[in-house]
């Protein structure tokens, strides 16, 4: 048996009155994830438990059948082993933004989707700047992270910037403000500008009219986690396919295969078709196979409706319509196709609400529903389960017979 789960980072969302009262997943062409749904089950998934964030470092470790209660720490460590940054005792991690700050106001949370070449620079600027506080390490894209060699730094309260953006950025830095550590930390905040703000990276960007990196932003941190393998929690040999650090990290910590496709940006323009392929080499050599696409969460914090849409129905018919045509010849096969979280394009941030999932098995009965969508996997026949409890729940669905 092969198994493949799609995850469509950030798809679910709110019906809109721009869609006539329809849900961007309702109005979207998808006839792939309707296969799904229509020859398998649906339901729907709380991938972020009570009381913890709704971020898509939690969401995707309930997906991978951990349950964050036990196993989360932050996100910073998450992505640490991704981009070289080894955690050691007394290390902890912050994801590190690359942030537009104008007039007080953090007014972009990505500084224009700045590229990693660029952002490569201003890493090591940033180095020769504040030595002996931590290191930052390259990414991808905004994506960065900064090692800071104190732990109790990890029981800060830190804010996702994407959650704030247009608010003051003096009201969201690092809390408690009068401790020892926010101090040096929010220090560093904002001398970055100092370094960031006349750095010819940006003077271009600003004479070509995008967006600069002016300044960093510090938050997600935690301590290196501890957890088992995915084999032998369930006996599958796994492997990752996405461009974003944070589902790297998960995977090396977990001990799946970190699948490398070459046009894996975690941005609109990533490769679809690359991705697909990839999976399917990956299967002859795996068990399982997840495939993180996030497009769809940029195009909901930018409040693009049309590019979220691009973004599902490119998931649907380069990735899940590819995958359909090929695992037939791999035998018995199931394939699971879920958001991690929801990104609605009028809020442009995740929420808790619970996701829509299909899975389908060459071994298994389907139930009545036609549609993958939120509303069709409410009326589902799995009902409502806990997002950690899917992966045990998706196996032993793939086995019936």
């Amino acid at each position: 048996m092969k198994y493949v789960v799609v995850i469509g980072d950030g798809m679910a969302d709110y019906p809109l009155e721009e869609l006539d009262g329809k849900t961007p997943l309702q109005s979207a062409r998808t006839p792939n994830m309707d296969y799904i749904a229509s020859k398998g089950v649906s339901g729907m998934l709380k991938t972020v438990p009570d009381g913890m964030g709704p971020g898509s470092d939690v969401a995707n470790l309930s997906i991978m059948g951990y349950n964050p209660k036990e196993y989360y720490t932050g996100r910073g460590p998450l992505e640490a082993p991704s981009i070289g940054a080894e955690l050691k005792e007394g290390d902890v991690a912050f994801r590190c933004n690359f942030i537009t700050e104008r007039d007080g106001i953090l007014e972009d949370f990505n500084a224009g989707h700045i590229s990693t070449e660029e952002s490569s620079q201003l890493i090591e600027a940033l180095n020769h700047k504040f030595p002996g506080y931590g290191e930052f390490y390259l990414g991808t894209s905004y994506r960065h992270l900064f090692l800071f060699h104190e732990k109790s730094a990890a029981d800060l309260v830190s804010t996702p910037p994407h959650d704030v953006v247009g608010e003051p950025v003096e009201s969201n830095l690092l809390k408690p403000a009068e401790t020892k550590n926010a101090e040096i930390l929010n220090g560093i905040m904002h001398r970055s500008k100092e370094v960031l703000t006349n750095h010819p990276i940006n003077q271009k960007r600003v004479q070509e009219g995008k967006n600069p990196a002016n300044m960093i932003w510090l938050w997600g941190q935690g301590v290196k986690p501890e957890m088992p393998s995915f084999k032998e929690k369930y006996g599958l040999k796994g492997a990752t396919i996405t461009g974003v650090d944070l589902i790297k990290g998960l995977g090396v910590y977990t001990g799946l295969t970190n699948i490398y496709v070459p046009g894996a940006t975690g941005y609109y323009d990533t490769d679809y078709c690359g991705k697909a392929e990839y999976a399917l080499e990956a299967l002859k050599t795996h068990d399982i196979v997840f495939v993180h696409v996030e497009a769809p969460d940029e195009a909901g914090h930018a409040g693009d409706l049309p590019e979220k849409m691009k973004a599902m129905e490119r998931i649907d018919k380069r990735i899940i319509g590819k995958l359909l045509k090929k695992l037939p010849d791999f035998g018995e096969h199931a394939v699971a196709v879920l958001p991690d979280h929801p990104t609605p394009v009028h809020v442009k941030t995740h929420t808790m609400d619970p996701v829509p999932y299909a899975m389908f098995s060459t071994l298994a009965e389907a139930d009545e529903t036609e549609y993958y969508d939120e509303e069709s996997a409410k009326k589902g026949s799995q009902g409502l389960i806990d997002g950690y409890r899917f992966m045990e729940h998706f196996i032993k669905y793939a086995g019936k017979s």
